[in-house]
């Protein structure tokens, strides 16, 4: 009796597994039918209430995934236009240092520089703590061939002369300094006379001692005298562009015997100058 009780037991479970694949395969194996339409209805309360419940912890995550995905992004953009920015800059800088160079060598190759100097190309590496920017260093010396009083000039015009110098460097003393004195002439009037900073303003030169009979004009050019007399000579090469005349009344030339001129050379921001180097010492 209990043998036939048990085997009747395992018969009914086998019957109810094998009636539990047989519902499981008509329910997912055909569309949409009145079995799996009910099993949603029954579960599908719970699932929207677990679907609201989870929603702000699936939010924060999704927040912090963008946050950090934004920051990422945001710190590769900065390292991209920072090295923008160095590429141009430094294109910049090559630019302006080729133009001066380009100028240099057009004053080399216009005549203003005579024969038998050696130019030498140096850079500025010091400058005069006063407003008045009376003298810079430069990063060529005795090393290089440069010497006390060699002409200084650059691509646009003269700069002043080498006050003192060592083997790696040279001081220069600008034409702006209060002991600066150069021979200069108008053109073309061939009015000679010796430019010499303006008292009080660093920006203006003064040409002084001028022949009062000859009036000069403005917008006319100065340029080194460069004389020659009795085994002595000028410290500058005649021709060097010095400035041009700014102002020029009669009234102070025939009183006064000068005449007002702005330098070529922009002396508070200099860069790249050339020494004339060998000459006349």
């Amino acid at each position: 009796m209990y043998r036939k009780q048990v085997r009747r037991r395992r018969a009914v479970l086998a019957l109810l597994v094998i009636g539990s694949f047989v519902l499981l395969t008509i329910t997912y194996g055909r569309g949409s039918n009145g079995v799996q339409r009910g099993v949603s209805t029954i579960f599908s309360p719970v699932q929207s209430a677990a679907d609201r419940a989870l929603k702000p912890a699936r939010d924060l995550v999704n927040w912090f995934d963008s946050t950090f995905d934004a920051r990422g992004r945001n710190s590769r953009l900065h390292t991209e236009l920072e090295a923008a920015r160095e590429q141009s800059v430094g294109a910049q800088a090559a630019l302006a240092e080729n133009a001066q160079l380009r100028k240099i060598v057009g004053l080399d190759h216009g005549g203003a520089i005579p024969s038998g100097y050696e130019p030498v190309t140096g850079r500025v590496i010091a400058r005069s703590p006063t407003v008045w920017f009376s003298d810079v260093t430069i990063d060529v010396g005795s090393s290089d061939g440069v010497a006390v009083n060699d002409p200084v000039v650059n691509g646009d015009g003269l700069v002043g002369r080498v006050s003192s110098v060592i083997g790696g460097s040279a001081q220069v003393t600008l034409i702006a300094d209060g002991s600066s004195a150069v021979s200069a002439k108008v053109v073309p009037l061939g009015v000679q006379g010796v430019v010499r900073p303006a008292v009080g303003d660093p920006g203006s030169l003064i040409l002084d001692f001028i022949d009062s009979a000859k009036h000069v004009h403005r917008g006319q050019d100065v340029v080194t005298a460069g004389w020659r007399a009795q085994g002595l000579s000028s410290r500058f090469p005649p021709n060097i562009p010095i400035g041009e005349v700014t102002h020029a009344s009669i009234e102070e030339q025939e009183a006064q015997q000068q005449v007002e001129v702005r330098p070529f050379a922009d002396l508070r921001n200099l860069d790249l100058v050339q020494v004339l180097t060998g000459g006349s010492r």
